[in-house]
């Protein structure tokens, strides 16, 4: 039976994060997780990150997008779950040690499964709570 479904996922093109202190989140991902910005839309408050093939989006609260979405997000009713990203090289003890020279605090570093399969990964926390997995590549477990 040939698929009649017209949606073929071929990646994650961007995820959208909205903000109570945009340009903390702004620095966090960028300063932290070294995403490039490369886009800023301010009347919107919008401002877009470069992750490797996909963008993070961070929207102010206080903007006009922002405010489309209701009140402002807090750490009891979170944006997310949480976010992935698949870092390579990886080297646990430098990415350990970079996250300690910006104060973040890393979890343990754990074998998960993920879209490339099982692979160390590490949990950390920007600054308005979200939080986000460190996934390196498989052939490291």
């Amino acid at each position: 039976m040939a698929n009649l479904n017209p949606i073929t996922v071929k990646a994650i093109d961007h995820v959208v994060i909205r903000a109570n202190d945009a340009k903390v989140l702004i620095a966090f991902y960028r300063d932290v997780l070294s995403c490039a910005v490369e886009r800023e839309v301010g009347d919107l408050g919008l401002y877009q990150l470069r992750a490797g093939s996909a963008l993070i989006d961070i929207v102010d609260a206080d903007g006009e997008l922002g405010r489309r979405s209701g009140g402002p997000p807090d750490r009891s009713a979170p944006n997310m779950d949480h976010l992935c990203i698949q870092v390579e090289p990886w080297d646990e003890a430098a990415i350990i040690a970079h996250l300690q020279q910006f104060g973040v605090e890393a979890g343990d570093v754990v074998t998960r499964y993920g879209a490339r399969g099982n692979g160390p990964s590490i949990y950390i926390a920007d600054p308005e709570g979200n939080s986000i997995e460190l996934k390196g590549p498989p052939d490291v477990v």
